[in-house]
Parts: structure tokens; C-alpha cells; sequence
């Protein structure tokens, strides 16, 4: 398998596992090209790279990250071995520093000054409900404007004339905490958009981490990720990047931004957001554009399921040893927990459940299930479900808990009842049935 280092080098790696499909018939930057990654997401299908855009130079990418299968190939690894790839990669004492070069892949083409425009870029409206294009798969490059260390996030970008942008930004990111240091300089914050990447930087962009997430991708990869200066601002990017865009935050500047598709596959609402001013476009010879279909499989895998299941796992793990994997499952947006236990005493899968509800706020429904079940499979936690849950003895409710404030079902809090349950088969009720099982085959042999 060839060494991933960059985009190109994880297309080779998904084409060669099946994971990537060629799309060469025309689509529309306005829903199409959505709309068919969406269904491919949904139906299990590869990963598109859509090679003849409508108003497009440039091929786009999508779904880069959004199953297992596509997960344990961007880490180098097989499929239940994801959680712990991330675990190892996490942990700070792993962080591998990126190194600097002079050189970038993306200073091929430089636009800068008067003659940017971001409308001239390949930007999807990918659903019918957004308030426009979006920038969903970019990942902001910015520094701590005291300490200078780097950071990696997800923010939303809307177009909005040819050198700006509204940039969603939560209030707990770090990158806020930069801008708010410069606005009370009345200083703008600096800051580079990379598109088209290493799933690794990706993935790394997507968790909460006091250092550089650089370094997670560095830990992903065991060496550094080569960055370079930006063209117009003092950020060290990734310098494999498809794509860049450079400018600056200024202070006190809001305008209003949105609607966009979710995590939670509901449509945002309009937020008075800050405004990017580009400065620069940067990108390498003929790039491959990158975006991220918002409130989809691969929006909730990097942004929940690949930074948080190693977080949850340890502390399932702490109440119980018999723990021996964890999913949070992507048709849950994020909010569904499912454990493997290897029960010893009828009280774990409660005492479990409860662990994971500590863990982090999100997660509303924890499901506890034998090692015979695929956590990875709904159809197989379903067959649990219906198979090994008496709804009046084996379920818990702990209402009035925090959970998160974007969940439909909370209040605007985040206040909101979480359900565990015990979805193991032998609560000695009655005599243990076993269960009918067919052998693995490849079938590629047969077909």
C-alpha cells in the first residue's frame, strides 16, 4: 500500500481498496454533486471524486473520511484497531512536531491583492435548505497569538463577495480565544484556510487538543507534517495542500451567516458571525478542490466519532476491564454510544453505560451489546435490540441531564433525559439459544 502523505497519496490507497469511484458525467456545483455523495454515503457506496464539475476547473473530492473501512485506511490500520490508532495518536506524550520547509506544493499559483476572488473557487451549495456556498471541508490554520503554537479547526465559510467570507466560530474553539486576545488590541487575527489534504491533518483538525494538532497528524503518520510560511500571513500550513486561502479576522466585524446543515441533520440558523478578508489564493498544479457534506456521515465521523471514542472508550474501560470496544455510531449524528462487553455480573452494562454518559455530554443513548454483535453493523445492533431487550426491565432513564444544546430533543440548555440499555442475551431468564452464524467468505472467489 503506498505511504499516505497527502490527498493524492490517500486517492491511490482508497482506489486500491475499493474505497473510490471515478465520476465522470457532468454535475452541478448547486445540489448535485451533493446529492450524489450523500446517496454513496448513505448506500455504503465509495468515496466520489467528481471529475467533470459543471463551471469547475478542478476535479472535487468528497466523503473522504465518512465509514470504518475509510477511517482504518487513512490511519494505516484495520478496522477495529481505529479506536485505539486514535488513542495512541491523542495522547500528548505522542505528538510528533511538523517540520518546517521552504517549499510548498501549493505556491505553485499565487493570486493576491485586487485580483482574489473566492467566487472564481469550486464551493458547493450542497443542500437545498443552506444560505449559499460553503466552505465545509477547509481546515483553518491559525496560532495562538500569545504562545505562537499552531492550531487546526473546522469552521464554516460562507461566500459572500469576492474577498469575504462569513466564518462560523463557536465560542469554545480555540481559535475564538485567539480572535477575542486580538480584539482587545483591535488587531485582526491571521489566519489560512488548507483544502485538499492528508486524511491524517484532517482527522486531527476534527479533535479538542491543547497542543498543535499538527502533532496528532504527526502521531497518525510517525513523522512530522512538512508546513510552510503562507504567502501574506505568519501560519505555518501544510505544505502538501491542494488548496490555500490566506487573509485576516478583523476585530469587532460581524455579519450574518448561514443556514447550513448540522451535525445533527437539521438546519443551523442564522448566526452573526466574524468575517474573513481574503488576502491571498494559493494552489498547486491542477489541485483536487476537497469539501465535507455537512450534516452527513463524514461531518459526525471527524468532528464526534474519530476524536471522542477514544475518550469514552477509557472511561468505559475504567468501570469495567470487560470492555473491549466502543462506537459512536455516525446514523446517530454523534449522540449514540455502542459498547461490547464481555459481561461478568448483571450490573455492568448499567454501571458501563453510566461511564460513557460522563464522559461526554453528547451522548444521550448508550446500548450495551455481547461480543457476538457488530457495533459497526446497525443491522446487527437492531437484531440486538429486538432480540435481547425487554423494554420494561432492560432499559434506564436519567432524565434531566446535560447533554448538548443543539440536540432537537433538549431544551436550549442541552437538558434532556439519556437512556441506557442493556442489550446483552443472558440475563438468565431463561435458557440460552445460540445464535445462527454463517462463516466469512471473500467473494471476489465466487462472483
Amino acid at each position: 500500500m503506498p505511504k499516505i502523505h497527502d490527498l493524492r497519496s490517500y486517492l491511490q490507497v482508497l482506489e486500491a481498496a475499493g474505497q473510490l469511484v471515478r465520476i465522470r458525467r457532468a454535475v452541478s456545483l448547486e445540489h448535485e454533486l451533493a446529492d450524489v455523495a450523500a446517496a454513496l454515503e448513505r448506500q455504503g457506496g465509495p468515496a466520489p471524486l467528481f471529475e467533470s464539475v459543471t463551471g469547475s476547473p478542478w476535479p472535487i473530492f468528497s466523503s473522504a473520511v465518512a465509514n470504518q473501512q475509510r477511517a482504518a485506511l487513512a490511519l494505516g490500520c484495520d478496522k477495529p484497531q481505529v479506536v485505539e490508532v486514535m488513542r495512541r495518536a491523542l495522547d500528548p506524550s505522542q505528538g510528533i512536531p511538523p517540520v518546517r520547509i521552504e517549499s510548498a506544493a501549493w505556491k505553485a499559483h499565487v493570486v493576491t491583492g485586487d485580483a482574489v476572488d473566492v467566487r472564481t473557487l469550486p464551493i458547493p451549495i450542497h443542500a437545498v435548505g443552506d444560505g449559499g456556498p460553503f466552505i465545509t471541508g477547509g481546515v483553518t490554520v491559525s496560532k495562538d497569538p500569545i504562545s505562537g503554537r499552531g492550531n487546526l479547526s473546522y469552521n464554516r465559510m460562507q461566500v459572500k463577495g469576492p474577498r469575504e467570507m462569513g466564518f462560523d466560530v463557536n465560542e469554545w474553539r480555540h481559535v475564538r480565544q485567539f480572535m477575542d486576545v486580538q480584539e482587545a488590541k483591535d488587531a485582526p487575527l491571521p489566519i489560512a484556510i488548507a483544502i485538499g489534504l492528508d486524511p491524517a491533518i484532517s482527522i486531527a483538525a476534527g479533535a479538542r487538543y491543547d497542543g498543535d494538532e499538527l502533532l496528532i497528524a504527526g502521531a497518525i503518520r510517525r513523522e512530522g507534517v512538512p508546513v510552510s510560511r503562507g504567502v501574506t500571513v505568519d501560519i505555518d500550513i501544510p505544505a502538501e495542500a491542494e488548496i490555500v486561502i490566506e487573509g485576516l479576522l478583523p476585530p469587532h466585524v460581524r455579519q450574518g451567516e448561514g443556514p447550513l446543515a448540522e451535525f445533527h441533520g437539521y438546519y443551523g440558523r442564522i448566526w452573526e458571525s466574524p468575517v474573513f478578508q481574503v488576502s491571498a489564493i494559493c494552489w498547486r498544479d491542477e489541485p483536487i478542490f476537497q469539501t465535507i457534506i455537512p450534516g452527513w456521515n463524514e461531518h459526525v465521523y471527524i468532528g464526534n466519532v474519530l476524536p471522542r471514542e477514544p475518550l469514552l472508550l477509557n472511561f468505559a474501560q475504567h468501570v469495567s476491564k470487560n470492555v473491549t470496544g466502543l462506537h459512536l455510531a455516525p446514523y446517530g449524528s454523534g449522540f449514540l454510544a455502542i459498547v461490547t462487553l464481555n459481561k461478568k455480573n448483571p450490573g455492568e452494562p448499567k454501571n458501563v453505560a453510566m461511564g460513557v454518559f460522563t464522559a461526554h455530554v453528547n451522548v444521550k443513548w448508550c446500548i450495551v451489546v455481547d461480543g457476538d454483535v457488530d457495533i459497526y453493523d446497525p443491522a446487527d445492533v437492531l437484531w440486538a435490540l429486538t432480540t435481547r431487550v425487554d423494554w420494561g426491565r432492560d432499559i434506564f432513564l436519567v432524565p434531566g441531564s446535560q447533554g448538548h444544546e443543539m440536540d432537537p430533543t433538549a431544551d436550549t440548555r442541552g437538558v434532556h433525559t439519556k437512556i441506557g440499555v442493556d442489550a446483552t442475551a443472558d440475563k438468565g431468564r431463561r435458557e440460552a439459544a445460540e445464535r445462527v452464524r454463517y462463516g466469512d467468505v471473500d467473494l471476489s472467489k465466487y462472483l
